[in-house]
């Protein structure tokens, strides 16, 4: 269900996207109207000059489907623009859409909406940013479910056959040891029919983890009985959450430019918006390359964002490049903290909620 749930995941974040962007009317067809079948205006052109509807609309089921598309996946053509900038010259970008530039490019916080629904989808898709299954059960990594339960079962195979040959004084702790791997068995087996292919099965015996707060305590109790459970919850949190990046890495951004009469709040809101949707987009096509088994990801993932933070800071506010220089080695480092920060929330959003 996983590749369905992903589908769904970027249908939806490209219709939200597509909700809060400009759009100049709703291309639904044709017919021929003298006034706008909207608000009733005489029509001049090919759009009404009131409230913006297309002056022909169509009433067939093939343009409802061609609407569909063009709305979901498309952003009017504005995505082909956009995107190109967004990779190589995105310092250009952001000062054109801060400039007024705004029906030539997606906006960012469609573009922000898009790529998240587009980056949790791919997790989805792929299982984790190498696209290798992995079930860990105890104190050994397995590369498939069935693998895993392969490898339990014979542990437990082991442990009954300790049992017959016991003294019994020992039968009673071999009894606790074959009950918990029994039930690793018999978790592994209900992971395999939900097509669960990234597990961490607790190790009782060695996670200890306590706190004086009693919320803190039930959520780490849930984690541990049920490991797979909070990790979705943390993947729920975190793509529900993702916006608080923005309020969160602004006020860093704005260090960089304190008190600064040219540059506002706004400047960087939409800087930090493209800079954050790039990044999602970059982690989507590293993510499918290491899935496809090419090398080269990990490079790039070290190499590309400091390039890309550089560029937008010396384009964007107009820098000189030692100015762009030690700016992108501040944000890089804010950067950090900023994640770190967005990483606590959504440790407390998803296991305490």
């Amino acid at each position: 269900m996983g590749e369905f749930e992903a589908v769904a995941d970027v249908i939806t974040g490209s219709m939200l996207g597509r909700a809060v962007e400009p759009t100049t009317g709703i291309r639904e067809g044709r017919t021929d109207e003298a006034n706008c079948l909207n608000c009733g205006t005489a029509l001049v052109g090919q759009y009404c000059y009131v409230c913006g509807q297309h002056a022909h609309v169509h009433r067939t089921l093939g343009a409802f489907a061609q609407d569909f598309l063009t709305g979901a996946l498309n952003f009017e053509g504005k995505i082909f623009k956009t995107l190109p900038l967004l990779a190589w010259r995105p310092g250009d970008l952001t000062r054109r859409y801060i400039n007024g530039q705004r029906a030539r490019f997606v906006s960012p916080l469609a573009l922000f909406l898009f790529s998240v629904f587009l980056l949790f989808a791919t997790i989805q898709l792929i299982g984790s940013p190498g696209g290798m299954s992995q079930v860990t059960a105890g104190d050994h990594t397995y590369h498939s479910t069935d693998e895993a339960i392969a490898g339990e079962k014979a542990k437990l195979a082991k442990l009954l056959t300790q049992r017959s040959r016991a003294d019994p004084e020992d039968v009673k702790e071999l009894d606790t040891r074959i009950a918990d791997q029994r039930k690793s068995v018999a978790t592994l087996e209900r992971f395999r029919q939900e097509g669960v292919v990234n597990a961490v099965l607790a190790d009782k015996d060695t996670v200890n983890v306590r706190s004086s707060v009693p919320m803190v305590n039930a959520a780490i109790q849930r984690a541990k009985s049920n490991p797979q459970l909070a990790l979705y919850r943390l993947q729920d949190a975190a793509s529900k959450f993702a916006w608080v990046l923005i309020p969160i890495s602004v006020p860093f951004l704005w260090l960089l430019f304190p008190f600064s009469r040219r540059f506002r709040l706004y400047d960087h809101s939409v800087f930090v918006t493209y800079s954050l949707s790039f990044m999602m987009l970059l982690v989507v096509t590293l993510s499918l390359v290491g899935a496809a088994g090419l090398s080269g990801a990990a490079v790039a993932a070290v190499l590309i964002p400091p390039v890309h933070i550089y560029r937008q800071l010396k384009g964007a506010y107009s820098l000189s490049r030692l100015g762009a220089l030690w700016r992108a080695a501040m944000l890089l480092l804010f950067a950090v903290i900023a994640l770190a920060l967005f990483a606590m929330t959504v440790v407390v959003l998803g296991m305490t909620g």
